[in-house]
């Protein structure tokens, strides 16, 4: 089989905001953030086999509730970047879907950049050439920084990403109850009005830390959104709780705007431990066990 029909695979890791201080809205109505991500063993993956005609289907877990193929940040991100660049092929792109939707994990974001990737790889094309920056951040917040899934700060509504960051690996538990939870309503709870200032920044992250210095350092942060993803979604709390009450649970935080939450342990056994624990209390959400870096 000629190598140009081969289909190629990528794997769209979940996101995790570490810490996200929200810093004001701007002007232009969008929130400014500051944001330490890393990402997950946990993952999406999506195949491209080369054609002319640009396709999508969906299948998996989580399938149902992305909603209408026609509608995925998938078909966006190559259609802008096909508008950047003349020419450029796809083909049928096939998403298996495991990652829960509107859950504050970027599954959405991470198949868009997996795209990307894989158009990218198709054509040739330098994945760091800056007409792919710029599909991407058209096609939603959240994709510049999937577009290299590594640990990096994000700034600014997601157009600021900083260079790769060396972070140990942190052994997590990924929890999310099964209630979508929307971004927009989540933002609206802060109340912020366009030009508004709001909390501080994130303080220096020190260079490459150990575990121990990461874990302090992110005990001075917070989620600025799960304070208001708490009035819009309760089951947060519930959440939260439960890995709280997990032995050995170093820090139980929300990512993103919700209902993901996060669990950090000192190993994987802990981590195993938990996610047993916590899918044996609530056997109807949707629990990981995993590594974040």
């Amino acid at each position: 089989m000629p190598a140009e029909t081969l289909a190629r695979v990528a794997r769209a890791p979940a996101k995790v905001n570490l810490a996200l201080h929200v810093t004001g809205r701007r002007g232009d109505g969008y929130h400014d953030l500051d944001s330490l991500v890393a990402f997950a063993g946990a993952a999406d993956t999506l195949t491209l086999e080369p054609d002319t005609a640009t396709t999508l289907t969906v299948t998996g877990p989580t399938a149902d509730a992305a909603g209408p193929d026609a509608d995925n940040l998938v078909l966006k991100a190559v259609a802008l970047l096909q508008g950047a660049i003349p020419g450029l092929q796809a083909g049928r792109f096939h998403l298996v879907k495991r990652l829960p939707v509107a859950a504050g994990i970027g599954g959405g974001s991470s198949d868009a950049a997996a795209a990307l990737r894989l158009v990218a790889a198709l054509n040739g094309i330098d994945p760091s050439d800056p007409r792919m920056r710029a599909a991407a951040r058209a096609t939603g917040a959240d994709v510049p920084v999937c577009l290299f899934p590594c640990a990096r700060l994000m700034q600014g509504a997601g157009e600021t990403v900083g260079p790769p960051l060396r972070l140990p690996s942190l052994f997590a538990v990924l929890v999310n109850p099964g209630v979508p939870v929307a971004t927009p309503p989540v933002f609206a709870r802060l109340g912020l009005t366009p030009g508004q200032g709001f909390g501080t920044p994130l303080p220096p992250l020190p260079q490459a830390p150990g575990r121990d210095v990461l874990l302090a350092w992110l005990a001075a942060t917070r989620n600025d959104l799960q304070p208001p993803a708490l009035s819009v979604a309760p089951v947060v709390a519930d959440v939260l709780a439960a890995l709280q009450a997990t032995p050995g649970c170093r820090l139980a935080r929300m990512s993103g705007s919700g209902a993901t939450c996060f669990g950090i342990y000192d190993d994987c056994a802990a981590a195993a431990v938990a996610a047993r624990l916590v899918r044996a209390g609530a056997p109807h959400w949707w629990v990981k066990s995993t590594l974040l870096r």
